[in-house]
This record gives C-alpha cells, sequence and structure tokens, in this order.
C-alpha cells in the first residue's frame, strides 16, 4: 500500500482520492487529526513529520509500497511571516521521512512535491534546467528539501509543481478567495463587492485532479532524482481568471483593489514547461481552466449554504 503525508492537504487530499478511485489501498497521514469523513480504503494515522521518532515508527508499520510525501508548508504568503517554521517543515520533515525510509531499509520509491518557485523569475517559459534563484521564504524552504531529497540514498522522485487550483482549496490562494467571495456574495453573506489583490500576475495553473495524476505517473515511471515540472504550460492573467469566475456568477458583483492582498514580492509571470514529463511519462493536463474554475466555485456556494 502506497502512503500519502500531508493526506488532510489540498493536493495530498486529491491524490489519496485519486489512488483510492484506481482501486489501491492508502495509508495517509494527518498532521492533527484525521478527518471525519474519509473512503474506507485508507487507513489513516496522526504523524508530524518533524517528530523523527514518531515518522520512523509509523514508517515501519506501514511499510510502504511507494511514499508520496505532500506534507510541508504549502502557503507562499504565509511564509514570509515564519519562515523559519517553513524551512524546518519542507526540510527537515522532508529529511525525516527519508533518513527514517533508509534506516528501515524500505524498498520504495519517495516522490518529494517541491515547487517551482524554487527557480529565478523569468518571463519564458521554464524548463528543469532554467536558473535556479528562489526570491521567497517559501522558495528557498523548498529548494533545501530537494537538495534534502537529491542527496538521500533513496529512490527519490522530484516533483516542481507550478500553481494548481481546484475545489477543497483553501481561500490563502488567489482563485479560490475569488470564489470564495462571489459565493457569499450569492447566498446574501456579504456585500456584492469583491476585493483583490494584483490582477496582473500571469500564472501557469493546473487543475488539483491533474496535479495527482502527475504524481501518480511519476512514480511509476518518472527517473529516480530527475525534476520534473508538473504545469499545464499555459498562463492566465489574475484578471483572465477573475472575469471566467464572473461569468459564471449569479448577481452582479463590483471589484476593489485591496492593497492588504498585495504579496511583499510578486513576480509578473510564471510559466512552466510539461515537456519532460509527458516524454518519461506520457501524462497531459485534460481538465480546462473553465471546469477548474466552475468547480471551484460550485464547492464554495455548497460550503456557503451548509
Amino acid at each position: 500500500m502506497p502512503l500519502v503525508t500531508g493526506a488532510t492537504g489540498f493536493a495530498g487530499g486529491h491524490l489519496v482520492a485519486h489512488l483510492v478511485s484506481t482501486g489501491t489501498a492508502v495509508h495517509a497521514w494527518a498532521h492533527r487529526a484525521v478527518p471525519d469523513v474519509r473512503d474506507a480504503a485508507s487507513r489513516w494515522s496522526v504523524v508530524d513529520v518533524l517528530d523523527r521518532p514518531a515518522v520512523r515508527a509509523a514508517l515501519e508499520a506501514a511499510n510502504p509500497s511507494a511514499i508520496y510525501h505532500c506534507a510541508g508548508i504549502a502557503d507562499v504568503h504565509g511564509a514570509w511571516s515564519a519562515p523559519a517554521y517553513a524551512l524546518r517543515v519542507n526540510a527537515i520533515g522532508t529529511h525525516n521521512v527519508l533518513e527514517s525510509a533508509r534506516e528501515l531499509g524500505l524498498d520504495c520509491r519517495v516522490l518529494v512535491t517541491g515547487s517551482a518557485l524554487v527557480y529565478r523569475p523569468s518571463l519564458d517559459p521554464i524548463a528543469e534546467d532554467a536558473p535556479i534563484g528562489p526570491t521567497t521564504p517559501y522558495g528557498v524552504s523548498k529548494l533545501a528539501q530537494e537538495m534534502t531529497a537529491r542527496e538521500s540514498a533513496i529512490d527519490t522522485l522530484i516533483a516542481r509543481p507550478f500553481n494548481h487550483a481546484g475545489p477543497g482549496q483553501s481561500p490563502a490562494y488567489a482563485t479560490s478567495a475569488f470564489a470564495q467571495q462571489i459565493a457569499d456574495i450569492e447566498g446574501g453573506k456579504r456585500d456584492p463587492v469583491m476585493r483583490v489583490g494584483n490582477l496582473d500576475a500571469q500564472r501557469d495553473i493546473t487543475d488539483v485532479r491533474d496535479t495527482v495524476r502527475a504524481y501518480h505517473a511519476l512514480v511509476e515511471r518518472g527517473v529516480t532524482r530527475r525534476p520534473y515540472n508538473v504545469c499545464s504550460g499555459r498562463t492566465h492573467s489574475m484578471r483572465t481568471l477573475l472575469d471566467i469566475l464572473l461569468s459564471f456568477a449569479r448577481v452582479r458583483v463590483h471589484v476593489e483593489k485591496d492593497p492588504a492582498r498585495l504579496r511583499p514580492s510578486d513576480t509578473p509571470v510564471v510559466h512552466g514547461s510539461h515537456t519532460r514529463l509527458t516524454a518519461d511519462t506520457g501524462w497531459e493536463p485534460r481538465i480546462p481552466i473553465e471546469q477548474t474554475l466552475a468547480d471551484l466555485l460550485d464547492h464554495w456556494r455548497a460550503r456557503s449554504v451548509s
């Protein structure tokens, strides 16, 4: 049975659902508490990746066939206020998982889900051989995580996901914040005014369900220690994404810029290439951005009335 760490997170939760949908039973680790609603095919444990003895004990008990390491700090904005904690969780937490697996002699592949924010900003599509140069505390923490994975004696796979979106995403991320506000306005929970940050930024956004399919493909067919971009290969401005969501809205909405939503560092363009991933695994993105945003908005509509 494979193991998914960070299984209550956004991508981790979708990954568990994807693996279970293929008929695979899954070990799933949560950081603080297991979810109230979970599939019978998933076996849950509470494990803090910073607790080395607990990590080792849980790995020994699970003896997984593969490890999808999704646990970590994923909030780029939040890492500005707690950079040391982001570094500890993303780098030391990963070290604890890899070293425990090595000490136990586990015969399994380990996918480490890093980030495209390890790259130096570029206006051109970024391939895996592009210059490294993170500009945020989060990016630094993910580079440290990746370096930890590269030096491990374990059979590690390295993913560099770009932005991903879809149902269940935290409103700490722009598209989800947009969708939540629209759903609340439709439900009469707030005035018909949306507050937004920088709408000029362009992002390469993949549906999270496509992202986790890529993780699965990498564990099955990826090359050890070879980094892989996970991206759509297309960019959309935040303004375009907002306009798509507004086209789905059931009420008229006024948009206002909110200085509090502007980030300390906002790279103007993030655009990736998935040529290597497609060549090595056959993976390609399937879900159009319009479907991603429609499903995200429906998720918040359901939450708004519950």
